[in-house]
């Protein structure tokens, strides 16, 4: 269901919305297809043996397979249709999947495409939530507590977390950031808002009591926007010498509770957004080193992005031209 810019929600055309169900699977190949068209090889090391793969149809296998949910050798058979249609120049073998996948080299070309791919979306969202949330790998690790003088250790999950802001009529993602499970949230305001300022009218920008800071809300305020994040039970208005900002909003928070509320709520769209990553495109990393999972990561943003995309084009009629988009 899509949002009006004041939240309140509209009633779904349940024809278009069917429709873009029906013809998702066959609009993901095309618009990843038209994505991955000019991405640039990676450069072949002299006296390194054969030739790289086209880094645009690594990228395409890459991502379809995290979007089909299934392991590598029975993707195959979905791999060599997608050569038949003209995606592919060529069916690489299941392993160069994984391969590709721990290449470094792929974590800026996924965050470079979950940019361009909200880019049909820049018209219509101008309000954004901000939040995190935890992927678990299937790894374990020691864990030592100590309760009433006595030390128990146990195993524990290993997980990454994935940062992200998102439109709140679309849930599109303008921007991620990937950390391990110790960062905190807080570090990670500035550069989500910043990347999504860069291509964004940033109107309201909500997050949680976590990300509560004079800073924050200066940049926000800096970049056109006002951030609705909530006051905590300690915080003060403080002296002269505390930012303008901060006593405003400050203000704002304690004299007008409801019309700050009515604003702070479209937060739940980001929990809406990591809900529909994790429910169509799994919870849980397959990859097993670090570089691999966090490009795993990526892959999901950049699936769900264009699956809100699809749904865009049917439901309200986006248009939508990845190959002249990219050559700007």
């Amino acid at each position: 269901m899509l949002l009006a810019e004041n939240a309140e929600p509209v009633r779904t055309n349940w024809h278009y919305y069917n429709e873009a169900q029906v013809q998702e699977k066959h609009r993901f190949q095309q618009l990843l297809f038209d994505l991955c068209t000019n991405i640039n090889d990676i450069p072949r090391v002299p006296g390194a043996g054969r030739s790289r793969l086209p880094m645009s149809d690594m990228v395409f296998a890459v991502v379809y397979k995290i979007y089909e949910c299934v392991s590598g050798r029975r993707f195959m058979s979905d791999l060599r249709d997608a050569h038949l249609k003209g995606f592919l120049t060529r069916t690489p073998h299941f392993n160069s999947i994984f391969n590709y996948l721990e290449k470094d080299e792929m974590y800026e070309c996924l965050k470079e495409l979950i940019r361009l791919s909200a880019m049909p979306l820049k018209d219509i969202e101008v309000n954004f939530a901000v939040d995190s949330s935890g992927f678990s790998t299937g790894q374990f690790t020691r864990w030592m507590s100590m309760k009433w003088g006595k030390v128990t250790y146990d195993s524990r999950i290993k997980w990454l977390k994935c940062h992200l802001m998102c439109g709140v009529s679309t849930n599109i993602v303008t921007s991620v950031e990937i950390t391990d499970r110790f960062h905190a949230d807080h570090g990670q305001f500035e550069p989500l808002v910043e990347e999504t300022a860069r291509h964004f009218k940033l109107n309201n920008v909500t997050a949680d009591k976590a990300y509560l800071s004079a800073k924050n809300l200066r940049l926000v305020n800096d970049r056109g926007g006002m951030a609705f994040i909530p006051f905590k039970p300690n915080s003060k208005l403080g002296g002269a010498k505390r930012d303008p900002i901060w006593k405003n909003m400050y203000h704002y928070f304690h004299l007008h509770q409801d019309k700050f509320m009515q604003n702070y709520h479209k937060r739940s769209n980001v929990e809406s957004t990591f809900s529909m990553i994790k429910r169509k495109f799994g919870e849980r990393l397959r990859s097993k080193t670090e570089t691999a999972q966090v490009n795993e990561i990526l892959c999901k943003v950049l699936c769900h992005n264009i699956c809100c995309v699809i749904h865009a084009m049917y439901e309200i009629g986006v248009d939508v031209d990845f190959i002249a988009q990219c050559q700007i």
